[in-house]
């Protein structure tokens, strides 16, 4: 029986093999392990990392102008920007609960004791189809007796009130969360410069030398345009709309300002508000000249943003309009308020990606 023996180069040569390859699974084992492990010891701050991120780069503009006019502080710039934004932010929303925690413990109040009256139903409103005889008899039984009525949907009055606490509490997270977020965007903005350059390396990495800066600079466009396209669209609107209210003598206009804002944000028509708001107007009014006038005006209003968005939301972004409007909706949509940031920007760099796969590596700006 021949047993054929390999020589000792080939023996040597495959034991080194197999070292070799060893080494590279343990390697990349304990590199996954790491990036494991540090996946989940940041994961619970990675959207105030991500939020700092957005903020800072759409703050930066405004911090830089601040920083010229302190001899180019750019520390004390921040500082100065950080504080006046919290103040701006705390104060409005400290007054708001306040003001909503008062309102809703006199309404109880007057409820329960029978102060509270509710005024009697237009007659023109049992003719409206469907739901007129029934709007109308609901509305006949508050007026008589408030008490009976509440009595009488107590346990969805309850279910109500329950989801109202959960969002207050959600939104009172979120608001924490939010202030935080700006305070380390502060500190982003401070030192901007290394920050910048720290970026652009890992994009050089990624992308090779010469396409970090491009893929920078869409990101940090994209991120601005969506600022002012979205968040800035939905403060003109909540200012104009809330001015409104507040001329014909609407309860609680600034509540429902703030909801015009958290709407216009989440990409959802102002209209919602606008209308009650006119039905109420007509109902309660005087003066039907005031109510016409208030009607006009709170139509253009709530619809301030059709003709704003398009002009806005793309402007100074390297991607087309319609590419960035559908990211922050789809965004919107699978990720929340972050994800009007976040999905804008990834669409615009896929839609750059694609853009430079077709015609080279030029990256392509929309004509």
């Amino acid at each position: 029986m021949n047993t054929e023996k390999k020589p000792l180069s080939d023996t040597v040569l495959e034991n080194l093999i197999s070292r070799k390859l060893l080494d590279l699974f343990l390697r990349v084992g304990l590199i996954g392990f790491l990036v494991l492990e540090c996946y989940f010891i940041f994961k619970p701050f990675m959207r105030m990392m991500l939020w700092s991120i957005i903020l800072a780069v759409a703050l930066y503009p405004l911090h830089t102008f601040m920083s010229k006019k302190m001899g180019n502080k750019e520390g004390r710039a921040a500082t100065v920007l950080v504080l006046a934004i919290l103040v701006g932010v705390l104060v409005p929303a400290t007054l708001l609960a306040m003001s909503f925690a008062d309102s809703s413990t006199a309404f109880v109040s007057q409820i329960r004791d029978g102060s509270f009256k509710v005024p009697s139903p237009p007659a023109y409103i049992a003719g409206w189809p469907v739901v007129g005889d029934k709007l109308f008899a609901l509305w006949s039984s508050a007026h008589d007796d408030i008490g009976a009525v509440a009595a009488k949907f107590e346990p969805k009055i309850y279910d109500i009130t329950k989801e109202i606490l959960g969002f207050a509490t959600s939104a009172g997270t979120g608001m924490l969360k939010f202030l935080v977020s700006l305070m380390v965007a502060g500190i982003w903005m401070a030192y901007a410069e290394s920050a910048h350059a720290s970026a652009t390396a890992i994009a050089q990495r990624m992308l090779g030398s010469g396409k970090g800066d491009s893929l920078i600079h869409i990101s940090t466009t994209t991120i601005r345009a969506v600022a002012q396209g979205v968040v800035g669209i939905a403060c003109i609107q909540a200012l104009l709309l809330g001015a409104g209210f507040i001329l014909v003598g609407i309860p609680a206009a600034g509540v429902l300002a703030l909801l015009v804002l958290l709407l216009g944000i989440a990409q959802v028509p102002a209209l919602i508000i606008v209308l009650p708001t006119i039905f109420y107007v007509f109902s309660t009014n005087d003066s039907t000249t005031v109510a016409v006038m208030f009607t006009v005006y709170a139509l253009v209003a709530g619809s301030v943003d059709n003709v704003l968005k398009p002009l806005m939301l793309g402007r100074g972004a390297d991607a087309p309009m319609p590419v960035i409007l559908l990211g922050a909706l789809g965004g919107m949509a699978t990720q929340g308020i972050i994800g009007l940031f976040l999905g804008s920007v990834m669409l615009a760099l896929g839609y750059q990606l694609l853009m430079a796969w077709v015609y080279g590596d030029k990256i392509q700006k929309p004509t």
